[in-house]
């Protein structure tokens, strides 16, 4: 940048010493160009326009003296400065506090710590903001990189000078002469040095016993520039990795020591001939001087007519035309195919879709008539609930408004209480039935998962099925109740199956087991006295919820205690505690 001609070089030697960091300053490549007249210089510089040196300089100055504050003290004094001022700017100066110009201040700008200054006239109305736009577009440096402060002179403020408020507002009057430090404050980017790979590297790599290894890497230095192909990132932790090609060094050429020669000069051989014709032949036209014979001339007439340019011309635009019919009529044969293809394909979606839609209908009908008629859960006797009492309203109005006599009304309401009492008393038989159902279901679920093998997760992502002891014994029981379950067995089957059960309760000795071995023994008693199968209902339940606790127990099956939701010390644990140490209730015991 250079300075403009009415900024001048006031070479004022800071008291306090600024550190800038690494900035470029707008001031560092002006030019102190001197305001004076033909033929005089000021006082510290020499007659050529350069600077004096600091020894050389005049009487010192402060900022009082450049703002026209006569105040003295550290307070108002910008530095110690050999301030050349021009006779000119004085004398505008003079003018200025002279005749004090309504709403106008002279305000003298130093931008520290070049040195530059200026002297201006400004509203007293204009915002600390608009003067510092107007100084930047002077200066040509971005925007917001100005800074005005420390107001000296007629009013005194020892800070940086708020935007938002008028010379007026910080107290300087029309006619009044002040001083403002411009502080310039802005970066731009260095090139950045160019990076030198070193010799070696010195990596340091965990590996999977989570120790640490240090790894030097000899740098190979490019002897030819390789291609870029690529590579790929790691989302995880952001490390950029190159194809091979990219990483390692090119392959050398094979020196190839046998002798080649070109074609030509293996197994062709070269010759030199020269031709000329038979007979030289020439045309020549009369003309004046020159006398042909015509005599044996012979008109000689084409067997065809001559094919001239233009005929050439509409042949071709003919044989144009052709082709273009046959090519348009392939391109039309070619976007017909297309579209009937995707015509069907179109209707052939249609069909799915509607052969799909009416598939949703029939089994969302079929599972709401499934649900009301076998309801299982909550929803679906909520869904029975609202019907009925729907169906109750509605007869309820009907009745109320058939205009029936009070006999017949009442008979007609007795009718509809019969109906609904019989409705719902077929809702709790279902309540019941679902109850049941779902019951048999759960213990079924529970059981499979504790038999169910253990799955283990490998490294390449298989998984591996492990059977525990746990998980056999789980899957043993789960057999033995199942067989327990399952009706329409002849007797010496029902027999083996309660034999199985006995022999594996009577491992363990405790209240359950013995009272599941007293059920069994009762059971088979009754099969070989040919009982009917009515009378071994309830004493077939009371057998199978007795095994189903055994089953549920850890201490009979280990696999039971991940599947337990309260506490174990919670239940009441009388009847699997070994009999050794708790004694027996309902023999006598205390």
């Amino acid at each position: 940048h250079t300075l403009r001609p009415d900024w001048r070089r006031l070479d004022l030697p800071l008291r306090t010493p600024i550190q800038h960091s690494a900035r470029a300053h707008a001031c560092d490549r002006w030019t102190p160009v001197w305001e004076m007249e033909e033929g005089s210089a000021p006082e510290g510089a020499s007659p050529e326009g350069g600077e004096a040196p600091a020894e050389q300089a005049g009487t010192e100055m402060d900022v009082g003296a450049l703002s026209g504050s006569a105040s003295p003290g550290p307070a108002s004094t910008l530095g110690a400065t050999p301030a050349p001022v021009d006779e000119s700017v004085m004398q505008s100066d003079a003018l200025v506090d002279g005749g004090g110009s309504s709403g106008v201040v002279s305000i003298d700008f130093v931008i520290l710590p070049e040195g530059y200054g200026q002297t201006k006239q400004v509203e007293v109305t204009n915002l600390i903001s608009q003067i510092r736009a107007e100084l930047e577009n002077e200066l040509s440096i971005p925007e917001n990189s100005l800074f005005l402060m420390n107001l000296s002179g007629a009013v005194e403020v020892r800070e940086l000078l708020p935007d938002e408020k008028s010379l007026q507002d910080l107290g300087l009057k029309p006619g009044d002469r002040a001083g403002i430090e411009l502080r310039i404050n802005y970066y731009q980017e260095q090139p950045a040095e160019d990076y030198v790979m070193p010799d070696t590297l010195e990596l340091r790599v965990t590996n999977a016993k989570g120790e640490e290894k240090v790894i030097t890497v000899h740098v190979q230095r490019p002897v030819a520039e390789k291609p870029y192909l690529g590579g790929f990132r790691n989302k995880q932790n952001g490390v950029t990795y190159h194809h091979a090609l990219t990483q390692t060094a090119p392959t050398a050429k094979k020196e190839i020591h046998s002798i080649r020669f070109h074609r030509e000069v293996q197994t062709y051989q070269y010759k030199t001939r020269s031709t000329q014709c038979k007979k030289d032949n020439g045309t020549q036209m009369p003309k004046v001087g020159v006398f042909i014979d015509s005599t044996r001339d012979v008109e000689m007439a084409p067997r065809r007519p001559y094919f001239s340019s233009a005929d050439k011309a509409a042949l071709m635009l003919e044989k144009c035309v052709v082709i273009q019919c046959h090519a348009r009529g392939m391109v039309a044969r070619r976007r017909a195919r297309q579209l009937r293809k995707e015509k069907s394909e179109r209707l052939e979606l249609h069909a799915k879709e509607a052969e799909r839609r009416q598939l949703e209908a029939d089994l969302r009908h079929k599972r709401e008539v499934e649900r009301r008629m076998h309801p299982k859960t909550f929803e679906d006797f909520s869904v029975l609930y609202k019907e009925l009492e729907a169906w109750r309203l509605n007869e309820a109005t009907r009745i109320a408004k058939s205009g029936f006599d009070e006999a017949a009304r009442r008979a007609a309401q007795r009718e509809l209480l019969h109906k609904e009492t019989k409705l719902l008393q077929t809702i709790d038989k279902l309540k019941i039935q679902a109850h049941s159902q779902n019951r048999d279901a759960k213990i079924k679920k529970k059981l499979e998962s504790m038999a169910n093998p253990k799955v283990w997760a490998q490294t390449d992502g298989e998984t591996t099925t492990v059977h525990t002891p746990y998980t056999t014994r789980a899957k043993e029981l789960m057999d033995l109740y199942s067989g327990l379950r399952l009706p329409l067995l002849t007797v010496d089957e029902r027999l083996d199956v309660l034999l199985h059960v006995k022999w594996t309760v009577k491992e363990f000795d405790c209240n359950l087991t013995r009272e599941v071995v007293d059920l069994i023994d009762r059971e088979a008693d009754m099969l070989n006295r040919g009982r009917p199968e009515k009378s071994f209902v309830g004493l077939r339940k009371r057998l199978a919820n007795l095994f189903l606790q055994f089953i549920e127990a850890p201490e009979f099956n280990p696999e039971a205690m991940k599947f337990q939701k309260v506490s174990r010390q919670l239940y009441d644990q009388t009847g699997t505690h070994p009999l050794s140490t708790v004694p027996i209730k309902g023999l006598g015991a205390p």
